[in-house]
């Protein structure tokens, strides 16, 4: 499993809205590549570009969504809004 669970921090939801990213905590081992795949394969949806960061020991991946698709959106789908 890559995608772990979303993070919904203020900071989070901020850059959701205004920036139509979605951040989620994925697995330390995952490239970018399996993670873009492994958010495409379980949304439906066509990411643009993924950025990392590794915090407290936990890899953080922010996924950056085309026009198209709202974050807004999924994180209604995963009970986070």
């Amino acid at each position: 499993m890559i995608l772990m669970h979303p993070v919904s921090t203020e900071k989070a939801i901020k850059i959701m809205e205004l920036e139509n990213k979605i951040t989620f905590v994925v697995d330390r081992r995952a490239s970018k590549k399996a993670i873009l795949n492994a958010f495409a394969d379980e949304f439906k949806v066509k990411p643009l570009s993924v950025n990392t960061q590794i915090r407290n020991n936990k890899k953080i991946a922010v996924i950056k969504l085309g026009p198209e698709t709202q974050a807004a959106d999924i994180a209604s789908k995963l009970g986070m809004m």
